[in-house]
């Protein structure tokens, strides 16, 4: 096989690896988002419409999943504790820790 048809292939098939993990990182496990070190990950997350999303405290401390548009609220969740919700439609849906207002999160779903 000449060497630049070679380059060429190990090129393409280098870009749909980077893109192909690329995604994988981006969706995360389907609907589990955890919450570490004032961070929820991933985010953001994608999802499909009516696919629940279940946050899992794994902090030392206290955190709420809070929606910007007031669409869903969890109590203050102590370590280990968890929150779903249930997106029905499709949007892009910002949240933040109520406690902790610089921890921000999206879900975006299709």
């Amino acid at each position: 096989m000449p060497a630049l048809k070679l380059a060429s292939r190990l090129a393409g098939a280098a870009l749909f690896t980077f893109i192909a993990i690329g995604v994988a990182q981006a969706q995360g496990p389907a609907g589990a988002v955890t919450i570490d070190n004032f961070s929820f990950g991933p985010s953001p997350i994608t999802v499909q419409a009516g696919a629940t999303v279940t946050w899992t405290n794994d902090d030392d401390i206290p955190h709420t999943v809070r929606a910007v548009d007031g669409s869903f609220h969890s109590k203050a969740m102590d370590s280990g504790d968890a929150y779903s919700f249930t997106f029905a439609k499709p949007g892009v849906y910002n949240y933040f820790c109520s406690l902790h207002p610089k921890m921000v999160g999206q879900v975006i779903v299709k």
